[in-house]
């Protein structure tokens, strides 16, 4: 087998024994790098804001965990919450196989997080401390002296200083910044729990970017190995245009050439280190330093560029555009059918519903000699930020709620509760051994809810 034609038995960062091949990517220039520059710019302003913006008194997002607590755009949510979350986690599966079908890792290369922060922000720093890929490649083969330790000493202190503040603000994003900044002001003694956290965090994040980097793309997410079945031919990726560039070399008498001079530059500035001209491959994020880079080479040789570019495969061995597919339009209808079937869950949803449960092993209790109970168990929840005062009533027939402990109950603001009761039913009123309940939950006169429960009775009619 020819050596190019063993690309696909591993990933360019492995050697044939199956030691790590450390990447040392140059530093890319160009129209994309500089368009990317200002996406990120973007992404880090949206990410170091959004913890500090607010809407309706709450954070606009936050993922606590550690208490079943979401708080999306302002809207609390919890874990009963789960039809709500199945379909927004199916809408979104489905966005992005139509988004790859149709753009392929575009947002690889440009939006994810992990690119983000490993190629327009630490890798930029290690480029002014270290230098280019050459001069990092020099000073790692060379002795350990006073001008090496005290650069790559440098560099690590400034990757942890920055990788603390991602875990700041990562923290910030889980419990809120009211509770984040408790933690800085307040002793550690107090809050164990949570300098834990960002120690964990910070080691995660300078371990990733210091050390793990590409590899967190090419072995841990899925997303690159799962493109293998979502793209097709008529999807946009990065590709070389080998019948424009094939056969590689320079031009010589009597020697037919292609465009690409096989001068490895598109291979020297890939911060996976593939060869884009191998064709699709699992490891490539889309982040167009190849176009970047050829496009310059072709440039100084007075060629037309684009050699590598946004392109499909049917594109490049056919000549044809991008065509918006049937397979693209069918998820596009499934896709709105979810979207509308998401926001309709959302804007029905209640900021106080509960759930009614008949106490389990307990039958029927007598009270009288004409009336039975059921006991049962009321768990509510208050999405508000407001104490709400609840009354339970009995929907369309006679009868009465009678609460265990007290006379009201009082749901907490954005808090879970629950109480016990008893419904009361006349005998004339129970003609099955079941009978179907609608109990609804009032804030003072206003209905909030209705809620199903069954009422347990005798066998037989009385």
């Amino acid at each position: 087998m020819k050596p190019q034609e063993n690309f696909r038995d591993r990933i360019a960062t492995v050697d044939a024994s199956g030691k790590r091949k450390w990447v040392y990517a140059r530093k890319p220039k160009g129209k994309y790098y500089t368009a990317r520059t200002i996406v990120s710019l973007f992404f880090f302003a949206l990410f170091l804001t959004l913890p500090f913006v607010k809407l309706n008194g709450r954070p606009l997002f936050m993922f606590n965990i550690p208490q079943a607590k979401f708080i999306i755009f302002g809207k609390v949510f919890w874990p009963q919450d789960f039809v709500v979350f199945g379909v927004a986690m199916v809408t979104g599966i489905l966005f992005i196989v139509l988004f790859t079908a149709a753009f392929g890792r575009l947002f690889c290369g440009w939006v994810c997080p992990q690119t983000n922060f490993m190629e327009m922000l630490f890798r930029k720093i290690e480029y002014v401390i270290e230098g280019d890929a050459s001069e990092q490649q020099r000073r790692n083969k060379g002795p350990w002296n006073a001008e090496k330790i005290r650069v790559k000493t440098t560099k690590h202190v400034v990757f942890f200083l920055i990788a603390f503040v991602i875990a700041n603000y990562f923290l910030a994003y889980i419990i809120g910044v009211d509770a984040l900044f408790a933690i800085i002001r307040e002793p550690v003694s107090q809050h164990v729990g949570g300098f834990l956290s960002l120690v964990v965090f910070s080691s995660v994040f300078y371990a990733v970017y210091a050390f793990f980097r590409e590899q967190a793309c090419t072995v841990v997410c899925p997303y690159g190995r799962l493109q293998s079945v979502l793209l097709d031919r008529n999807s946009v990726i990065v590709a070389y245009d080998y019948k424009r560039g094939e056969p590689r070399g320079k031009a010589k008498p009597d020697v037919t050439v292609g465009d690409c001079v096989d001068c490895y530059q598109c291979v020297r500035v890939c911060p996976t280190g593939i060869d884009i001209r191998n064709g699709t491959q699992m490891e490539c994020v889309g982040c167009t330093a190849c176009i970047d880079a050829c496009d310059a080479i072709m440039i100084g040789m007075n060629r037309p560029t684009g050699l590598v570019r946004y392109a499909s495969e049917s594109g490049i061995a056919e000549g044809k555009k991008l065509s918006y597919t049937g397979r693209m339009k069918f998820y596009t209808l499934v896709l709105f059918i979810l979207a509308g079937l998401l926001t309709t869950l959302l804007v029905t949803r209640h900021n106080v519903d509960g759930t009614i449960v008949r106490a389990p092993g307990l039958l029927f209790q007598e009270v009288g000699t004409d009336s039975l109970s059921n006991l049962y168990s009321f768990k509510y929840r208050n999405k508000t930020l407001d104490d709400i005062p609840l009354e339970l009533k009995l929907e369309g027939m006679n009868g009465q709620v009678k609460l265990v402990t007290s006379n009201t109950i009082v749901a907490k603001k954005e808090d879970i509760g629950s109480a016990s009761f008893f419904i009361v039913l006349p005998r004339s009123a129970i003609n099955s051994r079941k009978t179907p309940l609608k109990v609804g939950l009032y804030q003072g006169n206003q209905k909030i809810a209705v809620v199903k429960t069954n009422f347990m009775g005798p066998f037989n009619k009385f």
